[in-house]
């Protein structure tokens, strides 16, 4: 699912070039959300429901009002600025269900329906929808304490297969551009045709439950304080409305007889300044809930000293020689894909390094440098002997109820057999299922593995392919524990294991055992393309998650052509460390432009 078929395309090419209460009641804001909201806001904070049904909010720092759910005004008190514009809430429906295959139901009057509106408190209050289709509550409510306007949506229907509700934002200023962490942050516009009509799904492709609608100077925030790793998606625009956002909360798989979805809390709130103000309030929360000042304890001190990276290294001993001519190697990560004795994506779980590639692992130890060999944190072959003990663990897609994983055919990526015959016989096509990390004994197999060959290699650092593959599944739930819930758990018992680690993605999920994040370009592009060059400059997950994790890049880095200049440009303007890509130490005695740029901005 995750990085279908172009990155695992180019990965494996360059491999084989190589040889290698209400819930905003019940979870008030921490009380160190950052400096400015440690103490308590002063200034007015109420609630009113006029007698035509409109819920007039004011915090300290905003103005707001909401009518038949939707929100119609939302004004900072600091500058004046409005940030939603006029529409018709007749025409339209605040909240919806959301079924499979994208299938929206309005829940409002559109249908048949009425829409009601009741104080309950100085601070709270309740829309209440009945429709022909389905009926549902959106509570609203005033956060003294941060100044948040907090919406709470939930919506049910007769009809089995209910996936999400959505609460829908409209009128969204036409000048507020969205800034998001899709694949490690973008800002565009609203109508770009990168964000119309477009649908993220949390924590895989929308990073961190967070969305920031900026002007330019100052803007408002919407986000929702989750510990508990529920499932939720941002849902941008339309075909027809570009200044929409949507706002998914997702019930848990299986969803086949689900009636019901509920239960976020999303918080919005105005800011002055630049992203940065919503997005710190935002890491401040994510420290605080999760504990994470504990976590920059354990980081290795050489962390934030490193200058440069290699993705996909061969395991070429003369690359190292020729590349500590030039760059001290304390300095310099190296993720190092094909070390084993068993090809590349072939006999999952077994790790054991060929003769060669513990030959390179030593001389790269001697000579300083921090290399990471290659494992998978969730997959196995199913040719190997662990997976007729895990096999009924298998992700299983939450609507089609497919099998998630991948096989190869002419360099194309297909989905795994359904045959339990054709997934035992296809090893050339390098079938690879994914396991529920969930569960204990799949923790419990790939943890010893890597403890051994560690023990083995003398291996300080590792890298987990896939890490960032968690998704909703039909199969949700493992020993109680989502498949994003089990890679966290899973990140830090190897980090337990007294290794650095590194991974594929970088989400607000597992980041939090992670030293370093193999991270990918938005929609991962081959071919210089203009829309590439526009989504990048906005570093916002480095931003929320650097002071723990260091980024780096991924494939296509070796600045041979303008496409590889540009990938490697977006890359360290997103905030990864400068990255190159190459297959022989004579890339770095004689190398291109942007191989000559990473060593030289090492060497400073």
């Amino acid at each position: 699912m995750a990085m279908k078929s172009d990155p695992e395309f180019s990965r494996r090419s360059f491999v084989r070039a190589a040889g290698v209460v209400p819930a905003a009641l019940a979870q008030p804001a921490p009380a160190l959300v950052s400096a400015s909201l440690s103490r308590r806001r002063e200034g007015k904070t109420q609630l009113s429901v006029t007698s035509d049904g409109v819920i007039q909010a004011e915090t300290p720092t905003l103005l707001a009002r909401i009518e038949k759910g939707f929100l119609t005004s939302l004004k900072s008190k600091a500058s004046s600025e409005e940030y939603i514009t006029g529409f018709d809430t007749g025409k339209f429906d605040a909240l919806q269900l959301v079924y499979g295959r994208g299938e929206t139901v309005d829940v409002g009057e559109q249908k048949f329906g009425k829409v009601e509106t009741r104080k309950i408190s100085d601070h709270r209050a309740e829309v209440i929808f009945q429709n022909w289709d389905g009926d549902g509550v959106i509570t609203i409510s005033v956060d003294p304490a941060s100044g948040d306007l907090v919406a709470e949506p939930s919506a049910f229907s007769s009809r089995p297969g209910v996936r999400a509700c959505r609460w829908r934002l409209k009128g969204l200023r036409r000048d507020l551009k969205l800034v998001a962490p899709f694949f490690q942050g973008v800002s565009l516009n609203l109508d770009d045709s990168l964000m119309r009509s477009s649908h993220w799904d949390w924590p895989h492709r929308w990073e961190a439950g967070l969305a920031i609608l900026q002007a330019s100077s100052g803007g408002f925030s919407v986000h929702t304080q989750d510990d508990r790793y529920r499932y939720k998606a941002l849902h941008v625009g339309s075909d027809d409305d570009p200044y929409m956002i949507g706002l998914d909360t997702e019930a848990y798989g299986p969803i086949d007889a689900n009636l019901a979805a509920g239960g976020l809390a999303w918080r919005i709130n105005v800011h002055q300044g630049d992203w940065k103000v919503p997005a710190e309030r935002y890491r401040s929360w994510l420290w605080e809930a999760f504990s994470l000042a504990r976590e920059e304890q354990r980081r290795e001190p050489w962390l934030h000293a490193l200058a440069m990276a290699i993705s996909w290294c061969p395991g070429d001993i003369a690359i190292l020689e020729s590349l500590a001519k030039q760059v001290d190697p304390k300095k310099v990560l190296i993720h190092f894909s094909s070390w084993r004795t068993d090809g590349y994506d072939e006999n999952y779980p077994t790790y054991v390094a060929s003769e060669s590639a513990a030959a390179f692992l030593a001389r790269a130890h001697e000579m300083g440098f921090h290399v990471m060999p290659h494992f998978n944190v969730v997959e196995t072959d199913p040719n190997h002997p662990v997976y007729a003990q895990v096999r009924d663990f298998q992700y299983r897609d939450i609507e089609t109820k497919k099998l998630y994983g991948w096989s190869w055919v002419d360099s194309r990526a297909i989905g795994v057999p359904e045959s339990n015959a054709s997934r035992l016989n296809h090893r050339r096509e390098k079938v690879m299922v994914k396991i529920h990390p969930g569960l204990t004994t799949w923790r419990s197999i790939l943890c010893s593995r890597i403890q051994e060959a560690a023990r083995q290699n003398t291996l300080r650092d590792v890298f987990v392919d896939v890490a960032l593959n968690t998704f909703n599944l039909h199969n949700c739930l493992v020993e109680n524990m989502t498949s994003t819930e089990g890679v966290n758990r899973l990140i830090h018992e190897i980090a337990g294991l007294g290794l650095s680690v590194g991974a594929e993605g970088l989400n607000e999920t597992f980041f939090q055992g992670l030293s370093f994040a193999q991270v990918h370009l938005f929609r991962n592009p081959r071919g210089a393309t203009d829309w590439l060059e526009r989504t990048g400059g906005c570093p916002l997950n480095s931003f929320l998650f650097g002071k723990l994790c260091r980024s780096f890049g991924y494939s296509g880095l070796s600045g041979r052509n303008a496409d590889e200049e540009l990938r490697a440009q977006v890359h360290e303007a997103n905030g990864a460390l400068p990255t190159i890509t190459i297959r022989s130490a004579a890339e770095i005695t004689d190398p291109t432009p942007a191989v000559k740029r990473a060593l030289d901005r090492a060497r400073r």
